[in-house]
């Protein structure tokens, strides 16, 4: 793995606009297995086929492990390689359309993200650049993502913002050749 490899990195961005296909290529950077932890639940056809596609788009060097809510025991089963989770967004809205304990669930994803032996790739939406959501929800929803997506940048090494499939460097600095 590249010395320069960043152990938490952070990829923020919009819908669609390229942060997971960023996130890839950043861990494909990387000399080592990689894993990728779904939070995506397939309620409906277009989103089976959805994660049919991604998965055929990543190949078969990647292992996968899905984990709509209980993403830190997921991440505990990791022990080489590299991690993409993919992404936050779901999971934070999987748990509150659940109606878990948010709060809970951040504290044991921080807490085990802290101690993993392998780096990890976090995809999330920024969802602080639109319209306030007109229900009470979406408003929840809203600050809760906002302030799991701070918490994650101050704890990491290299935080991304994609847009338009361009990536800004917000903190740290991209392994050479990754643009």
């Amino acid at each position: 793995m590249p010395e320069q490899f960043p152990a938490l990195s952070l990829i923020l961005g919009g819908a669609r606009s390229g942060k997971s296909g960023f996130a890839e290529r950043l861990v494909c950077r990387a000399d080592a297995p990689k894993t990728y932890i779904a939070t995506a639940q397939a309620f409906d056809d277009e989103m089976r086929a959805r994660i049919a596609q991604h998965r055929q788009d990543r190949g078969d060097s990647w292992h996968t492990l899905e984990a709509p809510l209980d993403l830190a025991a997921a991440l505990e089963q990791v022990t080489s390689g590299v991690v993409l989770v993919d992404c936050l967004t779901l999971w934070l809205s999987n748990h509150m359309l659940a109606e878990n304990d948010v709060d809970a669930a951040v504290s044991a994803l921080l807490s085990t993200l802290s101690a993993m032996p392998v780096p990890v790739v976090c995809v999330s939406d920024e969802v602080g650049m639109g319209l306030v959501p007109d229900t009470p929800l979406g408003r929840r929803f809203r600050d809760a993502q906002g302030a799991l997506n701070r918490k994650l940048a101050a704890r990491a090494d290299l935080a991304v913002f994609v847009a338009a499939g361009l990536p800004v460097v917000l903190k740290g600095t991209l392994p050479e050749g990754l643009t």
